[in-house]
């Protein structure tokens, strides 16, 4: 007997009939699928549109309906996921991973997704950068653990962080945080400005630096609001 033969005889013995298809209760938009009179397996009803009562279906073509499906689904928990804010590809992956989805299944939305260009890590670190340096800044170091944390690699961080100069990173997180300190003497204003700064993974030289810069900046900023009150008053 010949391969094609036995491959054939084969496909036939796999062949089932599809004897039912019925909406799912909880969800309209999926449908099962029953098998010789048993149920076998549910899936979108846009894939089932093309399925008919007594038709016959191979193990194979099964197989590549339930794949299609879950991909599908994958792919709408991917793009909901990301839909809140920006995510990098590891975010999507544990996202995913969380949730049950086979890593082959995974592997297939993410590359989808990067080829859309809806998933680009360095486009994500880029913008991360950015918007900590526009709204909560923090050191190269600080920076550099929070984009390993999100799965960025070393070589793209490294591009990121390149141009940022550490002691101006300094200054914009000591003069964002300075403004609750504008009353406290030059002993308190400098333990609890170094303490904040500390905390954002900056070292002693630049707190040192930026700490003094700030102070000065401060008094001469509140010299001269003193001085503009002495003249409308008198």
């Amino acid at each position: 007997m010949t391969n094609t033969l036995v491959h054939g005889l084969f496909n036939l013995m796999m062949t089932k009939i599809i004897t039912n298809i019925e909406p799912q209760i909880k969800n309209l938009k999926r449908v099962n699928i029953y098998l010789d009179g048993e149920y076998g397996f549910g899936i979108s009803a846009i894939l089932a549109a093309w399925l008919k009562v007594g038709q016959e279906i191979t193990e194979e073509k099964i197989e590549s309906l339930i794949l299609e499906d879950q991909l599908e689904i994958a792919t709408q928990k991917a793009l909901h996921f990301i839909s809140y804010r920006p995510r990098s590809t590891n975010e999507v992956r544990k996202n995913l991973e969380g949730k049950d989805i086979p890593p082959m299944v995974i592997d297939q939305v993410i590359q989808k997704l990067v080829d859309l260009t809806l998933l680009d890590d360095q486009g994500f670190a880029e913008q991360w950068v950015e918007n900590r340096n526009e709204f909560r800044p923090r050191s190269r170091m600080a920076l550099r653990m929070e984009l390993r944390n999100k799965g960025i690699s070393e070589e793209i961080t490294d591009q990121v962080l390149e141009n940022l100069d550490e002691d101006d990173l300094a200054y914009k997180a000591g003069c964002k945080y300075s403004n609750r300190l504008k009353k406290l003497d030059y002993p308190n204003f400098r333990k609890k400005l170094s303490s904040h700064l500390a905390r954002r993974g900056f070292g002693y030289s630049s707190i040192n630096q930026v700490v003094d810069l700030i102070w000065k900046e401060t008094e001469k900023e509140t010299n001269h609001m003193e001085l503009n009150i002495q003249e409308v008053n008198t």
